[in-house]
């Protein structure tokens, strides 16, 4: 682990611990005497309901890349997956932007014998997927339930607008790099000649040459997936999953502290809302802002003692449990891959 990674795994630490007290000091009437009672008297079966959506929020990222690594003829183990989706969790969690989570997965793909040329194709597709599974996700909230949007205070509808622009941004970035790819690459080209030249940016030559790989690699991706349209959609449809069961995380955390039956839903959809704001800032898990975009949602549905206990356990099992999980799951895969090149 190079430097940097091991300033911002620092300062995840501080970061989560600053969240969480900033999570209970918002609720005047919070108390972690009531907080450990509650879960205590928590109902096990939707807590264990809880806990298999974390996993299968883990194993669905890894199916729809084991599903594109089989369309290119590179069929790996349920296992194998499960390791590149927790590594992508892990990382992504520590890194800002989620920067780190991609080349993780790209080293055990790689050592698993798949060539990085499909490795990088592979991550690409997985990644367009992911963006577009929750853009759809979040566009059908807002169709279906603008009225929830609308409960969350200005600032926090700004951090969801901020979440869409981001994510229809990316969605704009892909069609026209399958479309007008030149444009998009002069245009891009252009704007980083501006920026140096106001002093926003520097090392030009070096960005270009990012740029001019990048473009390399997306056209090779297209040409690679040509005619794969079944396996486009069955990614589609694993990222969609992925994203269902870490929404649904909350919701069972909910049931667990005997929330009423009928708000489910718009536990749910308040759930989707957050998780397209804390799109909006490049803090390592969102830490802080998926915080508050939780809390202002669910204390419009209940009290702020409730939304406090319901926002610190969904947190609790969908962020800092599933990225310990996940990191545990890579030192055991990194473990396991020694041993046997050890005994071949």
């Amino acid at each position: 682990m190079n430097k940097k990674k091991i300033i911002w795994a620092i300062l995840f630490v501080f970061i989560a611990a600053f969240s969480i007290w900033a999570v209970t000091a918002q609720s005047k009437n919070f108390s972690v005497t009531e907080f450990l009672s509650s879960i205590k008297s928590a109902r096990l079966e939707w807590i264990l309901m809880a806990v298999i959506c974390m996993i299968c929020y883990i194993m669905f990222e890894g199916l729809a890349v084991l599903c594109i690594s089989k369309s290119f003829g590179f069929k790996r183990k349920l296992r194998n997956g499960f390791v590149y989706s927790a590594a992508d969790i892990y990382f992504s969690a520590i890194t800002p932007s989620a920067t780190g989570g991609q080349p993780a997965s790209a080293f055990f793909m790689i050592k698993d014998k798949i060539p990085p040329v499909y490795v990088t194709v592979i991550l690409m597709v997985n990644l367009i997927m992911y963006n577009l599974a929750l853009l759809s996700v979040g566009l059908f909230s807002l169709a279906a339930f603008p009225t929830i949007y609308m409960r969350f205070d200005f600032l926090a509808r700004i951090f969801m607008v901020i979440g869409y622009v981001v994510l229809l941004g990316l969605s704009f970035m892909f069609f026209m790099l399958l479309k007008k790819e030149k444009i998009l690459y002069s245009i891009m080209d252009c704007l980083m000649r501006v920026m140096c030249k106001l002093h926003l940016m520097h090392n030009l030559e070096k960005r270009q040459q990012k740029l001019y790989k990048t473009r390399d690699d997306f056209k090779l991706c297209i040409q690679m997936i040509e005619g794969k349209g079944g396996m486009l959609i069955s990614a589609f449809l694993c990222n969609l999953l992925q994203r269902v069961f870490l929404i649904t995380i909350t919701l069972c955390c909910y049931f667990a502290l005997h929330g009423v039956s009928l708000k489910g839903v718009e536990i749910w959809i308040t759930q989707c809302f957050a998780s397209v704001g804390s799109n909006s800032v490049p803090i390592p898990g969102s830490m802080g802002v998926a915080d508050f975009l939780m809390l202002n949602g669910f204390g419009k549905i209940m009290g702020n003692e409730m939304a406090t206990n319901l926002e610190l356990l969904s947190r609790s099992l969908s962020f800092y449990t599933c990225v310990v999980l996940s990191g545990v799951t890579i030192l055991i895969g990194y473990i396991l891959r020694r041993y046997r090149r050890c005994y071949k």
